[in-house]
């Protein structure tokens, strides 16, 4: 009887620990939880603050004329027409190297490459490239590619940078979407007699598009707000004519002589603007914010809307 009450009680006693443990990690978490949810209502007030600003400051301005006209002494008279059309250029150029190497890379590592030591450095140093300031890109572009490979100050050269600096964010993307097909279907089409080149063509890439699409168009929206490394090869902060048209009437039609032209980007001409003393040319920055900010939420949207069509295509 003596035992069977100490029973009772060592029992009573371990359930009334587990309902205090409980109890505190419940605490913890609503705490954690709590915190959380403060920090990102303050991180988001502070964002909304900055983007309403912004657009009370600038979207006023935006106009035809702003859109179409080349920059000017005179802030009233000023436009953003090279700046937008070296933008899509640039873009351009950096969507042509860095996604098929970005997708090309990140279906090798995680289907083809051996798993030893060298793979595991490269995958390592692909990771930890994805965290490198972009002024190193920069400064990496003017040393290789502006004065040993002589390519000059041009679109070309600033689209193979931009091209450098989210080449790691198409990799890491496209694998993570590889790596995301369930394995049942690469059996099944091993079962239907694929080799691994059809496999990998005809079902896993299809099934990883979505994934690989929508982290290519983030690298890409990370791509068209960057400055350090444009500035670093020499982008021009005043510039009053377009490149060279890349559709011409002649044969052969596609002219090739815009990659080595001269540029200037968005965010160049809103540094070069906001350096000025007048209040007039700070209101043309931030209209120039307002258009960048309206093109890299389109793309964005592009992407969601591209993700949700192939995922509804594929049947996920």
């Amino acid at each position: 009887m003596t035992s069977e009450i100490l029973t009772r009680a060592t029992t009573a006693s371990s359930e009334q620990d587990e309902i205090v443990l409980v109890g505190r990690a419940r605490r913890r978490d609503a705490i954690f939880a709590g915190l959380g949810l403060f920090i990102l209502f303050v991180a988001m007030a502070f964002l909304l603050a900055l983007i309403a600003d912004l657009f009370v400051d600038g979207f006023s301005r935006i106009d035809m004329a702003f859109l179409t006209d080349f920059p000017s002494r005179r802030p009233e008279r000023s436009g953003i027409l090279s700046a937008w059309v070296g933008t899509c250029l640039v873009m351009f150029v950096t969507a042509m190297l860095a996604i098929p190497l970005g997708i090309a890379a990140g279906l090798y590592l995680e289907e083809y490459a051996p798993k030893n030591w060298l793979t595991d450095i490269i995958e390592i140093n692909v990771t930890n490239l994805a965290g490198v300031p972009s002024i190193i890109y920069g400064l990496l572009a003017l040393g290789f590619f502006v004065y040993l490979a002589g390519l000059g100050r041009s679109v070309m050269v600033a689209g193979m940078v931009l091209a450098l600096l989210i080449l790691p964010i198409v990799i890491v993307a496209t694998r993570e979407a590889v790596r995301s097909i369930p394995q049942m279907i690469r059996e099944g089409a091993y079962g239907i007699g694929a080799d691994k080149w059809q496999t990998m063509w005809h079902y896993i890439l299809p099934a990883a598009r979505p994934g690989i699409l929508t982290g290519a168009i983030v690298g890409l929206s990370r791509a068209i707000g960057e400055t350090a490394p444009i500035i670093t090869i020499g982008a021009l902060t005043f510039i009053a004519f377009l490149p060279p048209a890349p559709v011409q009437p002649d044969f052969p039609f596609v002219n090739f002589d815009w990659l080595h032209a001269p540029f200037t980007v968005m965010p160049i001409q809103m540094f070069n603007w906001i350096s000025r003393p007048q209040a007039a040319f700070h209101v043309n920055a931030a209209a120039t914010g307002v258009v960048l900010l309206i093109m890299t939420l389109g793309m964005n949207a592009i992407a969601i809307w591209i993700r949700f069509r192939l995922r509804r295509r594929i049947g996920l």
